[in-house]
């Protein structure tokens, strides 16, 4: 089940796990695996492939990575595909993501050249770089197929539980969620004010912007790890970071309503 409408639909860099996501799924959708379950299952890919990097197996520490943006995007397939829409696994998916790209960025610390405050500048680099592109994926969401079911243009209020789950645990999961995402949406909100007006954006400017998804990140540094260039991943997500003003400005200045 696709979560665009037909004419939304756009090449999406970060998003190649999806035929194989989509394979996983269709396999569980008879089973009694939640899609809780594959969420752990790839903090469980992002931790084995922590040990590889401080290992120095950096091909399998590229291998996980892969895995483990395979089954985050997995875990959203079989909650389609089961039809158990959850803000436990959307919250704890978003948690989850965010603290393995700080280890994974610490860890990168720890064996190369890079200073702790070029890493810790990194880390807020990728995170700003995906809210980006979250936050034009999400308004472009919201606007095709009906709506999206979990993910909201602005995150400003609790969202009532579903009824396969606890609201003690969706309110928990959105403190958390808020604490570590609510500054990077504020920038974004900021450089980029007039966006959720915005009923569409053209396939191309999407795909432009898909390099800057968790997935591509991952492949990057996947591919850096394999080519042994350690020592450049920290400074390359600080440069990468420019790209940011391209898009907010091709944004502002020739996409409007």
């Amino acid at each position: 089940m696709s979560k665009l409408a037909a004419q939304d639909k756009f090449l999406d860099f970060s998003d190649y796990g999806r035929p194989f996501a989509q394979i996983i799924a269709n396999q569980l959708k008879n089973t009694r695996f939640t899609p809780i379950h594959l969420t752990l299952l790839f903090g469980i890919s992002g931790l084995i492939a922590v040990y590889c990097i401080l290992n120095a197996y950096y091909w399998w520490a590229g291998c996980f990575l892969i895995i483990k943006s395979i089954l985050d995007a997995a875990d959203g397939e079989l909650s389609r595909v089961k039809n158990t829409p959850s803000y436990t696994g959307r919250y704890l998916d978003s948690v989850f993501d965010i603290i393995l790209n700080f280890i994974f960025l610490m860890t990168i610390c720890f064996i190369s050249d890079s200073s702790w405050v070029l890493t810790l500048i990194a880390f807020l680099c990728i995170q700003l770089q995906g809210t980006v592109y979250n936050f034009y994926y999400v308004i472009l969401r919201n606007n095709s197929v009906g709506g999206d079911a979990t993910s909201k243009i602005f995150e400003t209020e609790t969202p009532r539980a579903f009824a396969n789950e606890n609201q003690k645990t969706v309110n928990t999961l959105f403190v958390i969620y808020l604490t570590l995402y609510g500054i990077f949406d504020r920038i974004v909100y900021v450089l980029d004010a007039e966006a959720y007006k915005i009923r569409t954006f053209p396939n191309w400017f999407m795909t432009l912007v898909s390099i800057y998804g968790l997935g591509f990140q991952l492949l990057i540094i996947a591919i850096m790890l394999a080519f042994n260039l350690v020592n450049f991943i920290v400074p390359f997500f600080i440069v990468y970071t420019s790209f940011t003003i391209v898009f907010i400005g091709i944004r502002r200045l020739y996409l409007s309503k």
